[in-house]
């Protein structure tokens, strides 16, 4: 199926020259003068090399049929990250460069969104908002102001956010997974 260059989005896989490619990272740009251009970073799916490519917006691109539905994570071992399709109880492993970063975030009986190509996993979509509990950070500043001041902070799964400064160690939060940032304070 053909799509224009600029509705590419991450996750999204595309047919170049036999081969298919995952998108890891699509931006637009707009330049004052000159032709806009979408700029793709993608990773192709046979070998995991990465590549860039650039096209001109409403050039025309060839979008594979993937298979995306939701799957349950199991666990993870030496091999590679095991999920189970809840209505077929098929299981299939994903490579740790397909999962990527969104390793820190599995927990076993989560539910992701896997896309499969011909059966094997190709890309991991996280659920948008997930909470965390915060494992370590600095004290309050007293003085400080809480409108535009951020502090660093470790959760208990090891990833680092930026939060207000009324959060203290043992506080669960909101974060957004596409980008590591927080959005509020969990509701109890």
């Amino acid at each position: 199926m053909k799509v224009i260059a600029s509705s590419l989005r991450k996750g999204n896989v595309v047919e170049m020259d036999g081969k298919l490619y995952v998108v890891l990272k699509a931006e637009n740009f707009h330049p004052g003068k000159g032709t806009p251009t979408t700029s793709v970073d993608m990773r192709r799916i046979s070998d995991g090399v990465k590549t860039t490519e650039r096209w001109k917006t409403t050039e025309q691109v060839e979008k594979a049929t993937v298979d995306e539905r939701e799957w349950d994570f199991l666990y993870d071992d030496g091999e590679g990250y095991h999920f189970m399709n809840p209505e077929t109880f098929d299981q299939v492993a994903a490579t740790p460069d397909v999962v990527g970063d969104a390793a820190a975030y599995l927990e076993p009986g989560m539910k992701v969104f896997l896309q499969t190509f011909e059966g094997a996993p190709i890309a991991l979509e996280l659920p948008q908002k997930m909470v965390v509990e915060i494992s370590e950070t600095e004290p309050v500043v007293k003085g400080q102001t809480a409108s535009s001041s951020y502090k660093p902070a470790m959760t208990t799964i090891g990833v680092r956010v930026m939060v207000p400064p009324h959060i203290d160690v043992g506080t669960k939060i909101v974060i957004n997974t596409a980008d590591n940032t927080y959005v509020e304070r969990a509701k109890s």
